[in-house]
């Protein structure tokens, strides 16, 4: 599905979902965004330098824009877990142990000398996200990050990303979890046949739609998100 006539435009420190059903167009934007993507009008531009990630090469863009596709064993090919991680601390000139401090963060306990084809899907997700991140990129997208994740690590992750938000980066998550989004995000894009269809802070923008609204929502209608909330509110009361 390709998308046409959106305009977005992604705040630093701030982290945004992208939703919408499947072949409205997300991960068509996600790659249009990085620059790979094919782009038949439209321009995308990073930072005060105005710089278009379609227009530089692969390490340079890498470096702007960090993406993590749904297929996360696309960004491995060697024949170990250490021998990734190793590779992006040297890639990026971080310090050694960097990546692999990232990944413990996320699903720790992966023996180092395992094949990532050997990994669980969950696994390969995290060591390719601990990659992208290793770079420390000012943009980072992903699509849909919380597959095959269990609830520790969307929790892990779900930190992680508020904390790239807090150093002043652009987060966008392309996401069907809608639990996920009401735990980490802060203004919603929902995409339907390549174009923008809502956009907004994520408080209005899920309680104007029940498919994209959390459990809590649906039960105690808005402006409540989280579970957390209504726990902290008891306690208040």
């Amino acid at each position: 599905m390709a998308v046409r006539e959106v305009s977005l435009e992604l705040a630093a420190g701030r982290v945004t979902a992208l939703m919408g059903r499947n072949g409205s167009g997300k991960s068509s934007l996600l790659w249009a965004l990085q620059g790979t993507g094919r782009r038949h009008s439209g321009s995308v531009t990073v930072g005060s330098a105005a710089s278009d990630p379609s227009a530089l090469d692969p390490e340079q863009r890498r470096a702007l824009v960090g993406l993590v596709p749904q297929t996360a064993a696309d960004l491995l090919y060697l024949d170990s877990v250490a021998d990734e991680c190793a590779a992006a601390d040297a890639t990026t000139g971080s310090a050694e142990g960097h990546c692999r401090a990232l990944l413990d963060r996320l699903t720790p306990g992966i023996h180092p000398a395992t094949h990532p084809r050997d990994l669980s899907e969950g696994q390969r997700l995290s060591l390719a996200l601990a990659v992208v991140l290793t770079a420390a990129p000012p943009v980072v997208l992903l699509d849909e990050p919380t597959r095959g994740l269990d609830y520790a690590a969307k929790a892990e992750l779900a930190r992680v990303l508020r904390e790239l938000a807090a150093e002043g980066r652009s987060v966008l998550v392309s996401t069907h979890d809608v639990e996920f989004v009401a735990a980490v995000a802060d203004d919603v894009v929902v995409l339907a046949e390549g174009e923008t269809v809502s956009s907004g802070p994520v408080r209005e923008v899920m309680a104007q739609s029940p498919a994209f609204a959390p459990q809590v929502t649906k039960i105690l209608g808005p402006p409540w998100l989280r579970v957390d909330e209504v726990l902290a509110a008891r306690e208040t009361a």
